[in-house]
């Protein structure tokens, strides 16, 4: 039906509600008299022209009915009441009296009749077309939280013809809500209920409608489904949902990032906004998967600029394109293409753009690697770090915050010592500079390049099997954005020298990372495999995040520690830097882990012992 006619049809019906509703209240009041006065039929007009005016004003014509909730109906209780307010004031200005026995009446079968009309098409459909539709074979899905977003996710999924899943029922940990019925449908009871759930009811899928829910619940939650053969998929993050990006009902499978069992940290967005926005932001490293989503993340906080500095052209130009698309001409991106080994070209960028922050994300880090090329390890972490670190001096940044890892703690590897020397390097020259230099220290970064996940999948791909190091080997984990989210608050919180470090929680084990993986892919570990490969060269069992002369039990911030300032070995540093290239590779790894772990005597301490 054209939007005319249905305005028409509409307008044709709420007349003869509107007629047939003060023709009844005169009726019933007077039934033995002559009803069709003068003043009945002003008051009919009156009526009729005042109802049609306030229902275009509340748009009762432009709503869809067939979604008509409370909303609809608060609408259709303020066009009739104020109609018939309007009624009765032109009674008492015809015939200074009001009847206000046939004005109630009429108000009640006004409301009675336009809403029963207008709320029919809804319950029509909650009932004919939703019974008809489950007898369509949909699948029958089970929603976890009785909440506003499951309901709302119910609603949805039972009013649109064209969605496979069809709700059934609810769980919920709520005690309060058990036993009762939302939409119609049983809140059967508790996680525990899950499994006997799917069996009895014939669920085939699970969907998860609780999106402010913690990863430790989600996780627990997860195991729970895992016991079934439904499919589970979750409703996106409250704030995606918030935001516009997503809707509530685009769910998604359940990936390995939502199972660490840890929430993420809560940033001071405004301690971030007060350095970021409106600066001129540098990022190295910046098509890496760690300096991409940083540059990201600080596009949120409408900077100036944003400079994009990478190695790898192609990295750059899809993000450089990504963001531009993104935030259009809000900010303004430039490229660099540089190596930050080039010192001559460092001191050029920086004091050509004069940015007022600096986040240093580029670096080598791949530990197998590193480990037979010691000498560009050397050369990137920090000989790169320190161009860039003293370009960042010389230029009078006010803020340099150069991203490191867990690995640079009591480290057993080239790639760990580098970073931990280049740490070194930094807190160096911010005791002599006016930049405030400091080091955020992080745990692996899930998804990032490199990393254990996109591998596992890769491997999942050709059928497996997983390769585990180790059964017992264990890792700190958290996801790109929260790595970088760190990296900016960390910037909010420097006042020079510190060495930030996020209370990651309980270290996962690898080998449960790659079973969940298996059970979300919807394999068995029977069909997949794992396959242990043994501890490569350099690697450790566990991780750790400070070492003991580094420890500081208070926090700076909810979840972030900052560590003490070690010794500083700066004059074998520089001469590591200066030789790197006469040095041969075994010794030169030796020469790593032993200033990274201390056990070198400088002068400075050889003088204090004698």
């Amino acid at each position: 039906m054209s939007y005319g006619k249905r305005i028409a049809s509409l307008m044709l019906i709420d007349s003869i509600v509107v007629m047939t509703s003060v023709f009844i209240s005169y009726f019933i009041l007077v039934p033995d008299k002559n009803i069709f006065t003068t003043t009945l039929w002003v008051s009919s007009l009156t009526l009729l022209i005042s109802h049609h005016l306030l229902a275009y004003y509340y748009k009762l014509y432009k709503r869809v009915w067939k979604y008509a909730s409370v909303g609809e109906l608060i609408s259709v209780f303020k066009a009739v009441t104020i109609s018939i307010l309007i009624t009765g004031a032109a009674q008492y200005g015809m015939i200074q009296t009001v009847y206000i026995r046939t004005l109630a009446i009429t108000w009640m079968m006004h409301i009675l009749l336009i809403g029963g009309v207008r709320f029919s098409w809804r319950l029509f459909r909650d009932n004919y077309v939703a019974t008809k539709a489950e007898l369509e074979n949909k699948r029958h899905t089970l929603i976890i939280g009785a909440g506003a977003a499951g309901t709302m996710i119910a609603r949805q999924l039972r009013h649109n013809p064209d969605v496979e899943l069809y709700p059934v029922a609810f769980i919920d940990d709520d005690p309060h809500k058990h036993h009762l019925e939302i939409m119609g449908l049983p809140v059967i009871g508790g996680r525990e209920q899950i499994e006997h759930t799917v069996t009895e009811m014939r669920i085939t899928n699970i969907v998860i409608a609780i999106p402010s829910l913690s990863r430790k619940d989600l996780s627990s939650i997860v195991q729970y489904c895992h016991q079934t053969q439904a499919k589970t998929q979750i409703v996106p993050m409250i704030e995606d949902i918030m935001t516009g990006r997503i809707s509530v009902n685009e769910f998604r499978d359940v990936e390995v990032e939502d199972l660490l069992g840890r929430d993420p940290v809560e940033l001071d967005t405004q301690s971030i906004a007060d350095y970021i926005t409106g600066s001129v932001v540098l990022v190295t490293g910046a098509g890496g998967s760690i300096g991409s989503e940083v540059c990201r993340q600080i596009s949120h906080f409408s900077p100036k600029t944003v400079i994009l500095l990478g190695h790898g052209e192609n990295s750059i130009y899809s993000v450089e394109m990504e963001l531009k698309e993104r935030h259009q001409d809000q900010i303004e991106y430039i490229t660099e293409i540089a190596d930050i080994q080039d010192r001559e070209k460092m001191m050029q960028i920086m004091q050509h753009h004069q940015p007022t922050v600096v986040f240093h994300a580029a670096a080598h880090k791949h530990v197998p690697l590193m480990e037979r090329n010691p000498e560009e390890a050397v050369k990137n972490n920090m000989m790169g770090t320190k161009n860039v670190a003293e370009a960042a001096d010389y230029a009078k940044v006010d803020t340099f915050v150069m991203i490191s890892t867990d690995k640079a703690v009591n480290p057993t590897n080239v790639m760990g010592s580098t970073k931990r020397l280049a740490e070194m390097i930094v807190q160096d020259l911010n005791s002599r500079s006016q930049t405030k230099f400091v080091a955020v220290r992080f745990g692996n970064v899930l998804g990032s390049r490199g990393s254990v996940i996109p591998l596992f999948k890769a491997q999942l791909q050709k059928g497996g099997p997983l390769t585990v190091t180790d059964p017992e080997m264990e890792r700190y984990f958290m996801t790109i954005p929260e790595a970088s989210r760190l990296v900016l608050q960390a910037g909010a919180l420097a006042q020079g020298g510190e060495i930030f470090v996020l209370d990651m929680g309980d270290p996962v084990k690898i080998v449960d990372l790659a079973r969940n993986l298996i059970r979300l892919s919807g394999f068995t570990e029977e069909e997949i495999g794992i396959k242990f490969t043994g501890i490569r060269p350099g690697e450790k069992l566990y991780e750790e995040l400070l070492n003991d002369n580094e420890v500081h039990e208070k926090q700076v911030y909810p979840k972030i520690y900052v560590g003490r300032t070690a010794h500083l070995f700066i004059d074998e540093i520089q001469e590591i830097v200066t030789n790197v290239n006469d040095m041969k590779t075994e010794e030169l790894r030796e020469r790593l882990l032993d200033l990274a772990n201390n056990k070198v005597e400088t002068k400075e301490l050889a003088t204090a012992a004698n």
